[in-house]
């Protein structure tokens, strides 16, 4: 992790808040994996980008999350993908859940044939 130079850092990784974000992204990504191959699909792959809006004011907590997840298979259920996104969403991605307690999170995918 780094920071500013204005607060000490040289600007050569990646923001705490940011790293927060990727941990979100890292969780639903792995649970949305797991949740598919476990409805034995034949998932390969599983890309979440994410953008984010933070508070005007200190704390500058997320307000807005946005997940947009490129699921990569071969015959994918687009049923089961979703149903997969939402049980991350609502049960299982701890980090997802603590950071929807500030901010408002929404989720769309794409599904690609390999």
């Amino acid at each position: 992790m780094d920071g500013p130079p204005e607060h000490g850092g040289k600007n050569q990784g990646p923001r705490p808040m940011e790293m927060l974000l990727m941990g979100m992204g890292g969780c639903t990504a792995f649970d949305v994996i797991h949740i598919l191959q476990k409805y034995r699909q034949q998932v390969s792959d599983c890309v979440v980008e994410l953008t984010a809006e933070r508070a005007q004011s200190e704390p500058k907590v997320f307000t807005k999350i946005h997940g947009h997840f490129i699921v990569s298979g071969s015959k994918l259920d687009s049923a089961k993908v979703e149903r997969a996104i939402q049980l991350s969403a609502e049960k299982y991605c701890s980090a997802s859940i603590m950071l929807g307690k500030t901010a408002d999170i929404t989720y769309d995918y794409e599904i690609v044939d390999v």
